[in-house]
C-alpha cells in the first residue's frame, strides 16, 4: 500500500429540507387549520480516528464528500427525515487543519475519537409552526439551512512511541530490521527509506512499545534539501529519540551536531525531546578508531554514547532497554498529569 501522510478534501453538509404549507382537509371539519411539517436536518460531514489505517491513500482520488440534504415536510404535521451522517475513516494520529493549512481544527489522537468538521443544515419551519390566536392560516413556510462547506488538510502524524533519526546510511532501517518484524528497504546507497516506517519493538511477554523510521535528514533539510524535513512530523508525538550516528565516517560529531541544527531549524520541540545517542556499525570499525570516535561524540553531546551494530546485534539490547525505560517514565507522567498545587502554596 503506498504511503500517504497528506490530502487535501472538500466537505459539504447537507442542507436542511424545506417546511410545507398545508392544511387540514377532513371531512365534517371545518377550518381544519395549519398541519405543515418542517423539514429534516442534513447529514453532518463526521472524521473518525479509526485502527488498523496508518496512510491516507484512500483520499489520494476520493476528495469530495458531500452528505445528502434532509427531506422535505409534508402535510398532517409530518417532519422530514433527517439525512444520515457522511464518515471520512482517517489514520489515528490525523490532525484536521484548516484550507490555510496552519489553523489546527482537530488532532484525532486516540481511536474512536471522531469530530463534526462540517454541520448539517436545520430544516425550516412548516407553517403549522407559525400558527397563533391571531394568525390562524398562515402560510409561510421556511427553506432548509444551508449546511457548512470547507476544504480541509487531513495530515498524519504516526503515533509512535520512539523515532529513529540520524544522517542517510546511518543504518536505521537496518536497526529497525533488527529488532521489529518491520521490513524496511535496505540497501547501500542514501535515501533507501523514502517515507516512514512502524515497527514493534517486543522486549518480553509484557512490555513493547512502537518505533518509527523516517527518512535520513540531510544539512538544510528544514530549508528543503533532499527530502526536507516533512517526516519529522511523525516523530512529533514520540517520548524519545534515537539517534543515531554512522561510526565508520571520520566526524560523528559533525553528523550529530548537523541533524540537532535540522531538528532545531524545524522546531514543535523536538529538540528538546530526550535523546539516545548511539554510535552504529561497530563491527565496520577498529577498537582504536571506536574509542577515539566515541570520545569526540561524547563530548559534543555532552552525554554517555552507545556503541551498537544493527547487523550483529551487539549493544543492541541495552540501548533497547534505555528506550523503554525513557518511555515508561513518560507514560507515568502523561497519566499523573499536571501536579496539583497544596491549598497553603496558593495566593
Amino acid at each position: 500500500m503506498k504511503f500517504l501522510d497528506e490530502a487535501k478534501v472538500y466537505v459539504k453538509a447537507g442542507d436542511g429540507g424545506d417546511g410545507v404549507v398545508a392544511f387540514r382537509r377532513e371531512k365534517y371539519i371545518e377550518f381544519g387549520g395549519p398541519d405543515g411539517g418542517n423539514g429534516g436536518k442534513g447529514g453532518d460531514v463526521v472524521v473518525e480516528a479509526v485502527e488498523g489505517l496508518n496512510t491516507l491513500i484512500d483520499y489520494r482520488y476520493a476528495q469530495h464528500f458531500k452528505a445528502r440534504k434532509g427531506g422535505n415536510g409534508a402535510g398532517s404535521d409530518r417532519t422530514g427525515a433527517a439525512s444520515p451522517d457522511v464518515v471520512l475513516k482517517v489514520p489515528v494520529g490525523t490532525q484536521i487543519l484548516a484550507e490555510d493549512k496552519q489553523t489546527l481544527l482537530a488532532d484525532l489522537d486516540a481511536p474512536g475519537k471522531r469530530v463534526v468538521i462540517a454541520k448539517g443544515g436545520d430544516g425550516g419551519y412548516g407553517n403549522a409552526h407559525y400558527k397563533t390566536s391571531t394568525n390562524r392560516a398562515p402560510r409561510r413556510a421556511d427553506k432548509g439551512w444551508p449546511g457548512e462547506e470547507r476544504w480541509i488538510w487531513l495530515r498524519l502524524k504516526l503515533i509512535a512511541d520512539a523515532g529513529l533519526i540520524g544522517l542517510p546510511n546511518a543504518g536505521k532501517s537496518t536497526f529497525l530490521a533488527a529488532v521489529s518484524a518491520a521490513r524496511p528497504k535496505i540497501a547501500d546507497y542514501p535515501f533507501t527509506t523514502l517515507h516512514p516506517q512502524l515497527g514493534v519493538v517486543r522486549l518480553n511477554a509484557t512490555e513493547e512499545f512502537i518505533l518509527a523510521d523516517i527518512p535520513g535528514l540531510i544539512e538544510g533539510a528544514h530549508e528543503g534539501a533532499g527530502l526536507g524535513d516533512r517526516f519529522l512530523g511523525h516523530v512529533e508525538r514520540c517520548a524519545v529519540l534515537l539517534h543515531l550516528i554512522d561510526g565508520t565516517q571520520p566526524d560523528p560529531a559533525r553528523a550529530w551536531r548537523t541533524i540537532r541544527a535540522e531538528l532545531a531549524g524545524y522546531g514543535a520541540g523536538l529538540s528538546d525531546k530526550p535523546e539516545i545517542v548511539a554510535l552504529n556499525k561497530a563491527d565496520a570499525m577498529t577498537p582504536q578508531a571506536l574509542a577515539s570516535r566515541r570520545k569526540a561524540l561524547e563530548r559534543a553531546c555532552g552525554r554517555p554514547v552507545h556503541v551498537i551494530s544493527g547487523a550483529t546485534g551487539e549493544g543492541v539490547a541495552e540501548v533497547l532497554r534505555a528506550l523503554a525505560e525513557t518511555i515508561r517514565q513518560a507514560r507515568l507522567d502523561r497519566a499523573a498529569g499536571p501536579a496539583l498545587t497544596p491549598p497553603s502554596a496558593r495566593p
